[in-house]
């Protein structure tokens, strides 16, 4: 056999294992649960003053020392 099949063949295996794994790790990855206290967030005020939002937060805590 010729040096560029052997190299396709094994490409070809590596990438079909590399995908069953793939496979394997999505069936066994455990359930996103979503809380019930994240789903009833607080109504924000109307108008368009100062919101503390969740970018703002990460600033926040990316400027503390």
């Amino acid at each position: 056999m010729t040096e560029a099949k052997k190299t396709t063949r094994r490409s070809f295996f590596a990438g079909l294992g590399l995908a069953a794994a793939g496979v394997a790790a999505v069936k066994f990855a455990p359930k996103a649960v979503v809380p019930e206290a994240a789903a009833a967030a607080p109504a924000e005020p109307e108008g368009d003053g100062y919101r503390l939002t969740e970018h703002i937060k990460k600033y926040y805590r990316t400027t503390t020392i």
